[in-house]
């Protein structure tokens, strides 16, 4: 089983309920670049104002976790 095969499952529900706080806090991280203010600060509110590393941390290990369950 490949890398590819073992961690990314995007028809798992907890592969995505893993990948949305990674990216989400990935896009929030980056707001100097975009300039998008006020939707990183809507985001992280939806977040209940968690820093973009705990949301990056949080992805990571489930999708990590997701990826040690053998199916």
């Amino acid at each position: 089983m490949s890398f590819r095969q073992k961690y990314i499952k995007p028809a798992s529900l907890t592969w995505l309920a893993s990948a949305l706080p990674l990216v989400a806090g990935v896009f929030i991280a980056f707001e100097p670049v975009h300039h998008f203010a006020d939707w990183s600060k809507a985001l992280s509110l939806a977040f209940g104002g968690a820093s973009p590393y705990l949301l990056i941390n949080a992805g990571l290990i489930g999708i990590g976790l997701r990826g040690a369950i053998r199916a």
